[in-house]
């Protein structure tokens, strides 16, 4: 709208831009924002549907059992822990990272592989796999914690180990040191 003056009046003339809510502009903006409400809703009612049936899944659930670590023998403080891994969700994990409290210096992941000729040498491994549903078994004639062991160790000590998964987080677990040539020694 606008104003016009004149030296005695004021008059009000209509501007013919100006938007005036009619029946059809109305019906236009209502049906405009009916379209993202509706799939919102639609796509609301879907997820709720999977969740409710149970399709959504479990995150990775991490249990960590059979904490073993080799006592060393001779002139070396080098050894190797053992843990069963088990993951009961259903999401893939992956082991990243072992801590201990228990020994000295770094803590290493490692597989043990063996050349054509039948010597042995050790492999790193930044991280390993714990499928959704199944588990992953360390040994020592596979994947292994290599570490320092501690000054004092002794058969039956426990030692601390705090493993660290991608998806699951940190999990504080025991080993036994055992000897070497121990049955028990295999998770």
């Amino acid at each position: 709208m606008t104003w016009t003056t004149d030296s005695q009046t004021m008059t009000r003339t209509a501007d013919p831009h100006s938007w005036r809510p009619t029946r059809r502009r109305l019906t236009e903006t209502l049906l405009a924002a009916l379209a993202p409400v509706a799939a919102c809703s639609v796509a609301l009612g879907a997820l709720t549907t999977w969740v409710v049936s149970g399709r959504a899944g479990e995150p990775a659930r991490i249990e960590v059992t059979a904490g073993r670590v080799f006592l060393p023998y001779g002139d070396t403080r080098d050894t190797a822990a053992f843990f069963r891994i088990t993951n009961s969700g259903d999401a893939d994990d992956r082991l990243v990272r072992v801590e201990s409290s228990g020994g000295g210096g770094e803590v290493t992941l490692g597989r043990h592989r063996t050349t054509g000729g039948g010597a042995a040498y050790r492999d790193p491994v930044d991280s390993a796999a714990v499928p959704a549903h199944g588990s992953l078994t360390m040994s020592p004639h596979g994947l292994d914690v290599i570490l320092r062991a501690g000054p004092r160790w002794e058969l039956g000590d426990p030692v601390r180990f705090t493993l660290h998964f991608r998806r699951g987080g940190p999990v504080a677990v025991e080993a036994v040191v055992v000897s070497p040539g121990d049955v028990r020694a295999s998770p």
